[in-house]
């Protein structure tokens, strides 16, 4: 405030000092003429110093409306002094514009350079700007297109569901009808309240090289499966066989007829990834007795533990709709996972309920638990916590990577809470679309 106040005086302080002026004049005169010419003259000035303010006012109202740094005017008195600031402020404003012009071409630039699609989209998903990349991708123009929703101009339905659902969480993976054979991933950020940016990258030879690794593995394992029939045939054969061998030959053929078992279940495993990630295997579209699912999976699980843990289950009567074998294979391998990790004498409950608009399959253990930095990592192919555990247990490290394409399918997701020597809990969520029974149980959730 007193900086304000000194500049404000400095502004009228020569207007205060003309006044003082004209008034020292007008005394002078009506001292030597009369006080009516005294007051004639104070008239005359101050009409005259009017008639300048005004026409002063005048010059920056017409200024204002076309306002340029080569035509301020050049004042006289006060207003010399307001032109100039005028004067300096503009020069400033238009200093600070090419500046900002020059960042905002200079990022442009940048942006255009990336190998990633960037369009720039308002509330509406308008388009306000996108580089070249992006218009190859999406088969949008910006000089033409500018301004348009962008749903309007790219009809793909997986594409506009994705935008106009704003769930972002993950990216979307599609081909454009206009170019079935380029394959893109869709990312957007949103970084304001009213701006998003929608980023597509090219995934045509990642998708082309993971088709390939698919194949493989199908082909692979496919091929295995015979062979490790006949070795595993034959194995048991043996083992079963008279006269019965001794000890030693024995052991040899249970720990063969052990390991090419783990072979076989590993072989069964990768071919079941094959066709949960095959994009032309359509998802069955059973109506799944999940209650009659669960009972059956708790009487693997007794068997499976052989009496060595205390085994809870409740299941609310609500059916799903989806492929019950796929189901069977995550809820198993949630179960089994269980039964082989909790030490003797823990605790496993099984239990089918509703929860947030759907419905989840949740098994919480009292076994060994798993480190934080482990959680991340958990559902990807082959990852393992402790190796030496994982062949103790015969796991192929398979299983959650199962359970994780499996709810994909579904549109669920898996769920891991545990922490190290407590225990853990696993939930299978599958959304209220896919629930045909008990609904009225949905609606009891808070």
């Amino acid at each position: 405030m007193p900086g304000q106040f000194k500049r404000g005086i400095r502004v009228i302080l020569p207007a205060f000092v003309r006044v003082a002026a004209i008034a020292s004049v007008s005394i002078a005169v009506g001292a030597l003429f009369g006080v009516e010419a005294g007051l004639w003259v104070a008239l005359i000035a101050v009409g005259l110093f009017f008639a300048l303010h005004l026409y002063y006012l005048s010059v920056l109202g017409t200024w204002l409306e076309q306002p340029s740094l080569s035509t301020i005017p050049e004042g006289w008195g006060s207003w010399f002094g307001v032109f100039n600031r005028l004067y300096k402020t503009r020069r400033a404003s238009e200093i600070n514009a090419r500046r900002l012009e020059e960042n905002e071409a200079r990022f442009r630039h940048t942006i255009s350079a990336l190998p990633e699609g960037i369009v720039l989209v308002d509330a509406a998903l308008k388009i306000e700007w996108c580089n070249p990349v992006a218009e190859r991708h999406l088969g949008i123009r910006l000089q033409v297109d500018q301004g348009m929703r962008i749903t309007n101009l790219v009809r793909d339905p997986a594409f506009i569901n994705y935008m106009t659902a704003a769930s972002f969480g993950e990216p979307l993976l599609f081909r454009p009808l206009a170019n079935p054979a380029l394959a893109l991933s869709i990312r957007v950020i949103e970084f304001e309240p009213a701006r998003s940016i929608i980023m597509s990258r090219d995934v045509t030879e990642a998708e082309r090289l993971d088709a390939m690794r698919r194949d493989f593995v199908a082909n692979v394992s496919h091929e295995l499966r015979t062979p490790l029939t006949v070795v595993n045939g034959f194995l048991e054969t043996l083992l079963d066989g008279e006269p019965p061998l001794d000890e030693t030959r024995q052991r040899h053929l249970q720990l063969m007829h052990e390991q090419a078992t783990r072979m076989s279940r590993l072989v069964e495993d990768l071919l079941m990834l094959s066709r949960l990630e095959a994009e032309e295997t359509p998802l069955a579209d059973d109506e799944v007795d999940v209650p009659a699912l669960v009972a059956e999976l708790e009487l693997e699980a007794r068997a499976l533990s052989g009496g060595r843990h205390e085994i809870e289950c409740a299941a609310e009567p609500i059916r799903a709709r989806g492929s019950r074998d796929e189901l069977r294979s995550a809820f198993g391998n949630l179960v089994s996972n269980a039964i082989r990790y909790t030490p003797s004498g823990g605790r496993i409950s099984l239990v089918w309920r509703a929860q947030d608009d759907g419905a989840v399959f949740e098994v919480r253990d009292s076994g060994i638990g798993i480190a934080a930095e482990h959680l991340p990592r958990l559902t990807e192919r082959f990852y393992r916590i402790d190796r030496s555990r994982s062949r103790e247990t015969g796991g192929t490290g398979l299983g959650l990577a199962i359970v994780k394409h499996v709810l994909m399918r579904h549109q669920g997701r898996l769920q891991i809470d545990s922490e190290l020597g407590l225990g853990s809990t696993f939930r299978a969520w599958l959304p209220g679309a896919r629930l045909i029974a008990g609904r009225a149980a949905l609606r009891r959730v808070a």
